[in-house]
């Protein structure tokens, strides 16, 4: 296995985090953006994209807050998505973390633009 390397991302997202939450835990919420389609069983979930699938399992989580998704076939890899409310403005914002083989961090930073773009579409952000 090639090394990664970890990047962070911050999208500013124009909804509450109660609305926004939902869409990063639940698997029918997640198949409006995150993937072609996620199934859940038995505490895994199965990310679909073009006929291809990952497995991975949350391994963190808070209410409203906060998940972190462990890939079951690329330990010690995860990706995060956590909820971020300035309190002085409340404006809404969520972090990503994720790893990426070097050749592919221009194309997983767009895959990842691309589908923030989308989740705000879904969600009337």
């Amino acid at each position: 296995m090639s090394e990664k390397t970890k990047i962070h991302l911050e999208y500013m997202i124009n909804s509450s985090p109660r609305i926004l939450y939902p869409f990063l835990v639940e698997p029918n919420e997640l198949a409006q953006w995150f993937a072609d389609d996620v199934n859940y069983h038995d505490g895994i979930y199965e990310f679909i994209w073009d006929n291809e699938s990952r497995r991975a399992r949350i391994v963190s989580v808070r209410d409203n807050k906060y998940v972190k998704f462990k890939w079951l076939d690329d330990e010690p890899n995860y990706f995060e998505m956590e909820i971020m409310q300035d309190e002085l403005t409340n404006d809404v914002s969520l972090s990503i973390v994720d790893f990426v083989k070097d050749e592919d961090l221009d194309e997983s930073k767009k895959i990842w633009d691309n589908s923030i773009s989308y989740l705000q579409s879904v969600i009337g952000a």
